[in-house]
């Protein structure tokens, strides 16, 4: 018997951008195109494969497993790994990476870092090696494109910032967080003697406002590229190989000048950084380095090994005898430039840039060679961030960042349309710590995996960064919002802190022209937390939206809704990357301040003080603000008094879908509760233990005082104080008894004899309704305000085939949309800000009033109802509905043993409706070609599979499943002229990848046995092409209404063209297809041969 395919069909994974992961924590633009609208229609996340097969302690973990799955999709022979180590095994490890064939790349025994080139195939022996606590593989986050959309401004709403504008101000809000009052106060303790590190896109090392510091200092005192030479493929990275001879010599076929001496000699090509989509108002180069409006230009770089001197053929004439020489910006502060600026324009025209050399880097064919650096910047993202932080005089005035007194250290860790590489994000960070001795650090780039718990490498080696070398790392917390378990990585590393975007009603007004009802809130985008094992992050909030510093090659991008333009030189963003900076400031504030007071300012002491000091922003939950909002007054009253926090341990009980995927299964760093059975019931009382144990300090007992943060009645303890031992595990008893809705509170221990805040853990529960019988259905009916959201979340049972979800009730005009989260915490659809709106674009390719999830995963799913800031009510009415759908066909598949050809059979079926009521209209299409057959794969083993499909066919579908083995996890690629078109890879063997009306010619289709028992597994393959050329099914094409619990006949015909190849069957489907367009459950014919 045929097992149908239709049984097991998902959505495929389309690998446009091969490897590429999106990063949610960089600047969301106010209102520019900044995402293309993605398929709505489909619930798969892209960490499925992960989440399902990653293992308690396992060291690769269910992100980069997903990583490793797509590099061998797509046939890459090598991988880069990142590996945190024991820092006494480093060489011990490398040694042994060696031995299984890796290439070593890099090792720093300092942190226990060690990166190399591993076989696909011995990733997971690479893990095994003793010594190995985590292993990541190499991603790239891509920026959003940060700049708003231009146009011409309307009338303005509020004056222009200026040269007139003060320091306190609502567009650069930097008083929000009491940086301007403690400045004026304290006029000298403005950021001076702190050096910040930034690592970003690039620094624009000719802005006006990023020149001076307020002593005269100058602002930018090194700037780096920490991108791979040779493996992160960044075109401005040059091997110098050819050696040649001044002071004349042909290279490439021309003759070159240079001063006389021996030299190697490369070039860079300027179209080699430019990239599909590249926008110069946001990325800057896109291919025209010298700004002449083409992409047609080489630029020499000549190199002396002896002293590491550089000259760049700024004007391509092939002569260096013109040109100074350079050495790094760190060591001579020399920045050159490229192209030639038109006097009678505002933007400069010309690009400029640095040099930098790396000795003796191992090439993949062998040997050795130096490599020199054009450094240019990659995009505006890192020039706004550092004026945030600490740019002096903006517009020429008085208007400044957070700390104008501290100075700035640039590192670029981004590439020309890839994004921003995993590898130069943690090389440039160990660079900027433990290399350049920078003070504190801001990064506001990251992704959301699925898993977001922190424990990967990267997390654990910036860990090492914060612990050993006593710099504090301020980071992102993504821009992912308003869901819940949003927070993105690395900011979820536990000593990093991570920062969420807050904004105030003068800045709604003085940025986008908007008026809101609230004081101050939190950006819908910023993520929110808890960590999947119930982590405390976001830490803080911090004003989350800037007019900042923008390279002066760009025109100034202000948002047109505010009334007004900008300068060269200015733009508004915002995002969590603009709160990061924000804080990263204020924190220069606090070390400058303890610097000239001689106040200590450990990284613990600063998180403590930070945190104590944060002020709550009233209505926000803490799991979207953390402790509230960084304060920098209150912030130094506590660290000036010598803080000495003790560290602590918890272990407190998690249940969510992933939660057995945890380094101790079930079991985090705070009560988190998603799970839909076994969760937390509306109205339930519920107890949770939580267990602290104070690992420093005093070795006498201490007591602390017990208090909940946040809480809205859900939570309560039964003791008001704590004795902890030093050493000793002590659970404290914490009930809930929640409402529907997701619920939080920060169990703070306090002891009252030191200052500050001892101890805070975040608590999350959520009680969901569930879908049930008969109507299967929840709907919500409410008012969301201009700027604001209101969250839902509904358990979805299992088995279900469609939810449907439909907006109405939304008044003229209102913008309003719903984002749908699933129960692993991630959008299954754009958040882009353009997009699913009522009254804007259509909804730019989304319908903004019906759309369904197929084959939802099971659990509390979460739906976030939003209005845009342009919609012009300040009040959106709207009523929300979501329904489970599904439909079992009987019997299944129709067998045919033989049917002639040119000949209409009839047939038919019983359709039950297993779920809530619908209305289906069964619909035909083409036959196909169908092949099936069971084989047997072993782990590690590879099968392939040639298909042609022929001119004119609509469908081609391939999969895999009815493993012998359970447990076994089989992976599935397709490929045509060996480029992937297609792979489904989700953690278990059942798989399916579907192309519609796909190109005629030649697939492949590969089948891996990822995970296998010893032996291997049996599995069933199967492949459909279908094409009108082998007929047609045919179904009535009536509307059929069903109740919960009604079945109904269907009925169809099966007519035969031709004859499928040899050793196939023909097979149709009629789907059973909803108002809204979903298959609600298919009947399926399968002809065994043609007569």
């Amino acid at each position: 018997m045929t097992v149908p395919i239709h049984r097991r069909r998902r959505t495929m994974a389309l690998l446009v951008a091969a490897g590429l992961s999106i990063g949610g924590a960089l600047a969301v633009p106010a209102t520019a195109a900044n995402e293309r609208p993605n398929p709505l229609n489909q619930h798969t996340a892209p960490e499925v494969k992960a989440a399902l097969v990653a293992h308690p302690r396992d060291k690769i973990g269910e992100h980069d497993r997903q990583l490793l799955a797509e590099a061998v999709a797509r046939g890459e022979k090598t991988v880069t790994a990142m590996l945190a180590v024991d820092q006494r095994q480093t060489r011990r490890v490398a040694d042994q990476l060696r031995g299984i064939g890796a290439r070593v790349d890099r090792v720093d025994e300092r942190v226990g870092y060690v990166r190399a080139q591993v076989p696909p195939g011995k990733v997971e022996q690479a893990a095994a090696v003793g010594g190995v606590v985590a292993l990541d593989l190499k991603e790239y986050f891509r920026p959003p494109e940060p700049a708003p959309e231009q146009r011409v401004a309307d009338t303005a709403r509020v004056p222009a910032p200026g040269p007139g504008t003060p320091d306190a101000n609502p567009y650069l809000p930097t008083h929000e967080t009491g940086a301007v009052r403690f400045r004026q106060q304290h006029p000298s303790w403005d950021g001076r003697g702190v050096t910040i590190g930034i690592l970003d896109t690039g620094v624009d090392l000719d802005h006006p406002a990023l020149q001076k510091t307020t002593t005269g200092q100058r602002k930018i005192v090194d700037s780096v590229t920490a991108t791979d030479p040779i493996y992160d493929g960044d075109a401005t990275w040059r091997a110098m190989i050819t050696s040649v001879i001044g002071p004349v010599f042909v290279y490439r076929g021309q003759i070159w000048t240079a001063p006389a001496g021996e030299y190697k000699i490369n070039v860079v090509t300027e179209k080699n950084t430019d990239f599909p989509g590249c926008a110069p108002t946001d990325d800057i180069v896109c291919g025209d380095l010298n700004r002449d409006g083409d992409s047609d230009d080489v630029f020499g770089i000549l190199y002396r090994p002896g002293d590491h001197a550089v000259w760049v053929d700024t004007d391509g004439d092939r002569d260096f005898t013109d040109e100074q020489l350079m050495r790094p910006y760190g060591v001579s502060r020399q920045v050159g430039h490229l192209g030639q600026d038109k006097p009678g324009t505002e933007v400069r025209e010309t690009l400029p840039f640095v040099v930098q050399y790396r000795e003796d880097v191992e090439l993949p064919q062998g040997g050795v060679a130096d490599f020199v650096n054009l450094g240019v910047i990659a995009g505006a993202h890192g020039t706004h961030v550092a004026g945030i932080t600490a740019a002096h005089r903006m517009f020429g005035g008085r208007m400044n960042g957070a700390a104008p007194g501290a100075q700035i250290v640039s590192v670029r860790g981004c590439l020309f349309g890839p994004g921003c590489s995993s590898v130069a994000l943690v090389e440039g960070m160990i660079w900027l710590v433990a290399d350049r001795h920078v003070d504190v650090v801001n990064l506001s780039i990251g992704g959301l995996p699925a898993l977001n718990d922190a424990n990967n490498a990267r997390a654990e080696l910036y860990n090492r960064l914060i612990r050993q070398y006593g710099v504090q790392l301020f980071i992102s917390a993504g821009n992912s919002g308003a869901g819940l378990n949003t927070v993105g990585d690395p900011s979820v590393a536990d000593d990093v802190v991570s920062v969420g975007a807050a904004i105030s009603k003068a800045t709604w007004k003085a940025n986008y022209g908007a008026e809101v009802a609230y004081r101050m809130g939190v950006f819908n985008f910023s993520s929110r937390g808890p960590r999947e094992d119930g982590g405390f992050k976001p830490d803080i909030v911090a004003p989350g939206s800037a007019i900042s510093s923008i390279p002066v090659q760009t025109v100034g991008q202000p948002v047109p809704e505010a009334g007004y333009s900008l300068p060269v030189g200015y733009g508004m963003f915002n995002g969590t990357s603009m709160a990061a900076p924000q804080a990263t400031g204020a924190a220069a504030l606090l070390l400058s301040a303890a610097r000239q007071t001689g106040a200590q300012a450990t990284p613990a002491q600063l998180r403590q003080a930070v945190f104590s000091a944060a002020k709550p922003i009233a209505g926000i939950p803490v799991h979207v603000q953390g402790y509230g909002m960084f304060d920098v007054p209150g912030a130094w009253n506590l660290l000036k008094r010598d803080l000495t926090p003790d560290a602590f341990t918890v272990s407190a009980p998690v249940c969510t879908p992933l939660s057995d995927k945890l380094a101790t299964p079930h079991q985090g760093a705070g009560v988190y509760n998603r799970c839909a059975a076994g969760g937390h019931e509306p109205g339930e009382a519920k107890d949770y233990l939580v267990t602290v144990t104070r690992a420093s300090g005093d070795p006498r007992p201490k007591a602390y005082r017990l208090s909940l943060q946040g809480n809205d009645g859900t939570f309560r303890t039964y003791a008001s104080t704590v004795t902890l031992p030093r050493g000793v595990p002590v659970k404290i008893r914490l009930t809930a008894a929640p409402t529907v809705g997701a619920h939080s509170a920060i169990l703070r221990l306090d002891d009252p004899a030191t200052p500050g805040l001892d101890l805070g853990v975040l608590n999350t529960v959520v009680a969901a309704p569930t879908l049930d019988e008969p109507r299967y259905t929840w709907q919500a009916t409410g008012s969301v305000n201009r700027n604001e959201y209101r969250s839902y979340f509904v358990s979805v049972p299992a088995d279900t085939r469609v939810l449907q979800v439909n907006l109405a009730d939304v008044a003229d005009g209102s913008q309003t949309r719903w984002i749908a989260y699933n129960p692993w915490g991630l959008p299954v659809e754009s958040t882009s800000s353009l997009v699913c709106y009522t009254n804007l674009g259509g909804g730019n390719g989304c319908d903004p009033a019906s759309r369904f999830y197929a084959h939802p995963i099971p659990g509390v799913w979460e739906f976030v109802v939003e209005s845009r800031r342009t919609s012009p009510l300040l009040e959106n009415p709207f009523r929300l509905t979501t329904q489970a759908q599904g439909i079992t066909v009987t019997p299944d598949p129709v067998t045919f043993e033989s049917l002639p050809k040119g000949q209409a059979t009839g047939f038919e079926v019983t359709a039950r409706n297993d779920f809530g009521p619908v209305t289906v209209t069964p619909q035909g299409g083409a036959l196909g070609s169908l092949l099936a057959t069971t084989r047997t794969i072993t782990k590690g083993e590879t099968h392939l599979y040639t298909v042609q499909v022929p001119e004119g066919a609509t469908r081609f579908e391939v999969a895999i499943g009815n493993p012998g083995d359970p447990a076994a996890d089989l992976d599935l690629t397709v490929r045509k002229d060996g480029v992937v078109v297609g792979r489904s890879a989700d953690g278990d063997s059942d798989e399916v990848v579907t192309l519609d009306e796909p190109e005629p010619g030649t697939y492949e289709v590969e089948v891996y046995g990822y995970e296998t028992k010893p032996g291997g597994t049996s599995y069933d393959y199967r492949e459909v092409v279908f094409a009108p050329r082998y007929g047609t099914v045919t179904a009535p094409g009536d509307a059929i209404s069903l109740a919960n619990g009604q079945t109904v006949t269907v009925t169809g015909s099966v007519t035969i063209q031709q004859a499928p190849p040899g050793g196939h069957q023909l097979y149709g489907e009629v789907p059973l297809v909803s108002p809204a367009g979903a298959a609600v459950g298919t009947a399926t014919v399968v002809i065994e041969s043609v007569s």
